[in-house]
């Protein structure tokens, strides 16, 4: 099951330290969800730890982001979009075809971001190109398992969200005896 990333932009007062002062910012943070409810609900809790406890944050928009992959570095503090063409022959017609990617990649500027990129997709067996890489808004990433988890925590929190969804699994007994009688014969 592959990672649904959402971008989403909060409004709250920041402390600026240039200027010493409280100021008011937008900024994008991703989070890993489910569903844009699940995201809303996982970036207010997340933002608890950005503002105190008398302080209010307002969600002015959740997308879906078109990140293929998230790749954190450490010793890293800013999130650099680097654009991945997959190059492809096309037997058909003879001619090499691209498919680009988005990754965000973790880095402290545009050549290790870069960098990190090609370690990245050192691994990749087909042929592929790096044509940009460009600091990205984003100000923090909050995945849904952080990696610290071991492997049955992980396995039973998916479990708990997979039981959470309401299923339907009524028999039909007249397509029951239809089926058998079809075996039957």
């Amino acid at each position: 099951m592959s990672a649904i990333w959402y971008e989403c932009k909060v409004k709250y007062r920041k402390f600026d330290e240039a200027s010493g002062t409280q100021k008011v910012k937008t900024e994008p943070f991703l989070v890993d969800a489910i569903s844009y409810t699940e995201a809303e609900s996982r970036i207010t809790e997340e933002m608890a730890s950005y503002i105190s406890d008398s302080e209010e944050i307002k969600i002015t928009n959740i997308k879906v982001a078109n990140f293929a992959e998230i790749h954190p570095f450490e010793n890293a503090d800013r999130w650099f979009k680097s654009k991945i063409s997959l190059i492809a022959f096309d037997e058909e017609s003879g001619k090499e075809r691209k498919t680009n990617q988005y990754l965000l990649v973790q880095a402290n500027d545009v050549k290790e971001a870069f960098e990190n990129t090609e370690s990245i997709m050192l691994d990749t067996m087909g042929e592929y190109t790096i044509p940009a890489v460009s600091e990205s808004a984003i100000m923090d990433v909050f995945p849904y398992f952080s990696g610290e988890e071991d492997e049955l925590t992980r396995v039973q929190e998916f479990t708990k969200r997979k039981d959470d969804i309401p299923q339907h699994h009524s028999i039909n007994e007249t397509l029951e005896e239809e089926e058998d009688a079809l075996t039957k014969v």
